[in-house]
């Protein structure tokens, strides 16, 4: 890894042309307050604002996995918060794991975890980023790894009885005292008294069960053990894991609740796909008048949308979390930067500036939204709430923007014009936008530090070389980094043209010609300098309280070539079709190259780059006959006759005699008539968005090649452990993304009229099932079908299918959010928009039939 200069040690964050209260300055402020309103307060009276990251390096699997790998942790550390700064974030939030750092009577202990953490707080200080701590976890410090046997009383006792047995909770009594009166050894401050510390959450996610007494005896004798340090910060307790419970928990003796949201579900296995804006509508506090009665304040301690890998999303959270009356938040979780390559921490969720980059520029967006958007603000519900202050997202070109005027961030290619170029100090982006043209796969930023002179930073280019939400380990290479020249415009009126451009950043002795306002440019810190500056300046020079020459970017990983491709599920005969593919290796390809057959006709067709590291090639409808389109791609390098050959990521040409791994790409031709397949039980089943059941199972029927999901539903209402005084809904439903066999067959859409369900009801009774098609705007259209015990096959007319409840799939967590997706939309339906298919068990009951089981066996399901 590459740390040209460490972060020098400084007290508070300076952020130039910004306001005071964005960067909180803690130095001067020691207590924290919440008021009667529910509101946190700085002692001066200021609110309390703040946005960042979990980020777990001192603990559990990353610390093992660092101490693995030979990475230094304080310099991993170092350079994570250099990016935390670059992202605008000043808030850190982390559950400890208590059980490396305590023993199973509470006692703290004096280790490398303990001293670990204490260096991240003093270094987050140092950068002007406050935190709030969460001292105990619950669990063990294994995941993704087996546990270790950890001296602590989580391991002995486990989450369940922490939360009942005497000796555990007098373990946990003595731990918080000991935990907050700890003296950090490089700050000379207990972690009671440190101005960076805004609140105290007890405990990690707690799921109590049993008595509402005995719930506040427990969480009242914990207040009391924090209490009793001295502090004068708030202490907050988890409300989401224990809804019912909310009235019970503020009779404890708490000053506010804390929440998460994991909108899209958790632990898909898989990238998730299709407008995900419907989950992030809202977050309607179901029991907010609790927090009313009580004065309590409102924190979020993680949330992500997990398996989303688009950055359109984070800005729409932030919005509905300011509109819900949530103060401050921390997205879960940041990884390391070691880790990234691999995702192997979280592999539901993936985050780091430098291989996430257009994520990463999201939550920069959202930090914004935090710091502008009012306690409360309400604008309104989908569509109409895409546009917010200063913030647009737009889930049809992947793009949040934010453009305050002075500031303009995007974190995808754009062609919006900012409000007033001539007012912008800060640009932060991806790809292209009206003022910067860059050709690299990296993020980047624009400073103004004078009158016409600018720094500019670009990281490396950044690739998903496989899915990053799947199995993972240190096999298994999810992200890779390269470092390469690429081009660049900027156009900005402050800089003019034929501006000079010197590299600052430790050993960079980059240097290029600028054409006009054009140039190439390597990863690095620069300073920009056009014809009218005056002011000098020293790679030393104070910038946003670190050093002006900062940089810090992990090294070239790509030492092989990758090749990401998916092949279309079928194609229609006589129309064309576009293969598209993402290649990088350690050189630039010459040329990639599809290699095809259909029956005995070969062809070559050379692949078009058209984004970094992205080619696509069309094929003519000529070459699509009824029967298998196979293909290889090719890649050359100059020089090279024969090259590599793909998928079997080979040396040699397909059809030399001795290539012997010859099994190519291959993709069905099928006539224009044929029904288009939404749905195959035996192929995608475990594609399905659910919520499983143990009843459910996947078997082959007396058909060869077909299999029959069953899906019995024993109760349709199940009671929720944590929000017990949930009105029940009874309603089971799922969802199956098909928008990629709508879109490889959209020629044929307009010759096909109904939608046709294979499948029988199971119990040997009639089931109802509602069957709809789910626009991209989240829109739904369906009817209910009476599926009877017999296998057979059932039609819906598309023009009879009529609006209906849209269920929000994948569940969010957590569960007290709104089961449906209500929504403004005056959409008419239209095939060619259709994104998923949701099935529901629910509409059309009689309220007698509620309460009784339903069961269906689902087959295959298509358009004709």
């Amino acid at each position: 890894m590459k740390l040209n200069h460490l972060i020098p040690a400084i007290f508070f964050l300076v952020l130039f042309g910004l306001p005071s209260s964005y960067s909180q300055n803690t130095e001067r402020i020691s207590d924290v307050f919440v008021d009667e309103k529910g509101v946190m307060r700085w002692a001066n009276n200021d609110e309390i604002y703040g946005f960042g990251v979990n980020y777990s390096v001192p603990f559990a699997h990353a610390y093992r996995s660092a101490k693995r790998m030979g990475v230094n942790i304080k310099q991993a550390i170092d350079q994570d918060i250099y990016h935390f700064k670059r992202l605008g974030f000043d808030l850190y939030r982390i559950h400890v794991w208590d059980t490396e750092i305590s023993d199973v009577e509470g006692n703290l202990l004096e280790n490398e975890h303990l001293d670990a953490f204490d260096y991240l707080l003093k270094k987050l200080k140092e950068n002007g980023i406050n935190y709030v701590i969460t001292p105990i976890a619950f669990w063990g410090n294994g995941w993704p790894e087996p546990d270790e046997e950890t001296p602590g009383f989580s391991y002995k006792y486990g989450k369940g009885e922490c939360l009942t047995d005497p000796a555990c909770i007098k373990a946990q009594q003595n731990y918080l005292f000991q935990f907050l009166n700890h003296v950090n050894p490089y700050t000379g401050l207990a972690y009671k008294e440190d101005p960076s510390l805004i609140a105290v959450e007890i405990s990690n996610e707690p799921h109590h069960r049993g008595e509402a007494e005995k719930v506040t005896e427990f969480v009242k004798g914990m207040t009391k053990a924090v209490r009793r340090t001295g502090i004068k910060k708030p202490i907050f307790y988890n409300m989401s894991h224990g809804v019912h419970f909310a009235e019970d928990y503020f009779k404890g003796s708490l000053d506010g609740g804390t929440f998460q949201w994991y909108p899209t579900g958790l632990g898909y296995q898989r990238e998730l796909q299709g407008n995900l804006l419907p989950n992030v509508d809202t977050y309607k506090i179901t029991f907010d008048k609790v927090f009313k009665a009580n004065q309590g304040a409102k924190l979020v301690y993680e949330f992500d949308a997990a398996d989303v890998g688009k950055s359109y999303i984070y800005p729409a959270m932030a919005r509905s979390f300011r509109t819900a009356g949530i103060q401050i938040a921390t997205h879960f979780a940041y990884d390391p930067t070691y880790l990234a390559p691999f995702n192997t921490e979280y592999n539901t969720h993936y985050m780091n500036l430098a291989y996430t980059p257009k994520k990463a520029l999201s939550l920069k967006i959202s930090g914004e939204v935090f710091h502008e958007v009012p306690l409360y603000s309400d604008y309104g519900i989908y569509p109409d709430n895409t546009k917010f202050e200063n913030t647009t997202v737009d889930y049809d070109s992947d793009l949040a923007i934010y453009d305050s005027g002075a500031k303009y961030f995007y974190t995808n290619s754009t062609d919006v014009e900012p409000r007033n170029e001539s007012r912008i100090i800060e640009i932060a982006g991806y790809g292209n936008s009206p003022l910067v043209k860059y050709s690299g796969t990296g993020a980047y930023f624009l400073d103004r530090i004078a009158p016409h002179m600018w720094r500019l930073e670009v990281m490396p280019d950044a690739i998903w070389v496989a899915d990053p939400f799947g199995k993972n380990s240190f096999d298994k290479t999810v992200g890779v980094i390269k470092w390469t020249d690429q081009e660049m415009t900027i156009k900005l009126s402050d800089l003019g043209t034929d501006f000079k451009l010197k590299a600052i950043n430790d050993g960079n002795s980059f240097a290029t010609d600028i054409e006009g306002q054009t140039f190439m440019i390597r990863p690095g810190t620069y300073v920009l300098s056009g014809k009218k500056a005056r002011s000098g300046f020293s790679p030393d020079d104070d910038f946003k309280g670190s050093r002006m020459g900062d940089y810090f970017a992990p090294e070239s990983n790509v030492d092989t070539a990758w090749l990401r491709h998916e092949p279309a599920l079928e194609v229609s005969e006589g129309s064309e079709t576009i293969i598209s593919a993402q290649f990088i290796s350690p050189s630039d390809p010459s040329e990639l190259v599809v290699v095809g057959f259909n029956g005995s006709e070969r062809f070559s067709i050379i692949m078009e780059s058209y984004l970094p590291y992205q080619y696509r090639a069309v094929i003519p409808k000529e070459k699509l006959k009824p029967g298998y389109l196979n293909y290889f791609i090719v890649v050359r390098w100059d020089g090279e006759e024969s090259g590599m050959t793909f998928p079997a990521s080979k040396r040699g040409k397909p059809f030399d005699w001795d290539f012997h791994n010859n099994e190519p790409y291959r993709i069905p031709v099928v006539p224009k008539q044929r029904p288009i397949e939404l749905f195959n039980a035996q192929a995608d089943t475990e594609f399905l968005v659910r919520q499983w059941r143990p009843s459910f199972k996947l078997v082959p029927t007396e058909h060869l090649g077909q299999s029959e999901y069953q899906m019995n539903i024993l109760q349709l209402f199940r009671p929720d452990n944590e929000n017990l005084n949930a009105d029940p809904i009874y309603d089971y439903s799922f969802k199956h993304f098909i928008f990629k066999r709508i879109k490889e067959r959209e020629d044929d859409l307009s010759g096909k009229d109904k939608l046709v369900f294979l499948g029988r009801a199971l119990n040997d009774k009639n089931c109802k099932l509602q069957i709809a098609l789910v626009m991209d705007d989240g829109s739904a259209f369906g009817n209910v079908l009476e599926i009877r015990p017999e296998i057979g096959s059932y039609s819906l007319a598309l023009s009879d299918l009529k609006p209906v409840k849209t269920v929000t799939l994948p569940r969010p967590y957590p569960t007290f959010l709104p089961y449906y997706f209500v929504h403004k939309n005056e959409s008419t339906f239209d095939i060619n928009r259709v994104e998923s298919i949701q099935f529901s068990i629910g509409p059309g009951l009689a309220k007698e039939e509620r309460f009784i089981a339903h069961g269906i066996g689902l087959i295959s399901v298509w358009l004709e």
